[in-house]
């Protein structure tokens, strides 16, 4: 997922999206944990995946702002 992808979706799009990925990330974390995970570089994907949906968010808010 590319942040350009992301600057066009709506701030509840956004939210729900992030909220996902949240959730992607703790399922990872779990089948980490319990060695069922085959490719752990899937956790820094989803965190990266993660930090673009926040400055995404936190870009919509910003240009409301001024």
């Amino acid at each position: 997922m590319k942040y350009t992808e992301l600057k066009d979706k709506s701030i509840k799009e956004l939210e729900e999206l992030l909220h996902a990925k949240k959730a992607e990330l703790f399922e990872l974390h779990v089948k980490l944990k319990a060695m069922q995970l085959s490719n752990p570089n899937e956790i820094k994907k989803a965190r990266r995946n993660i930090a673009r949906i926040n400055t995404a968010i936190n870009a919509y808010y910003s240009s409301s702002v001024e």
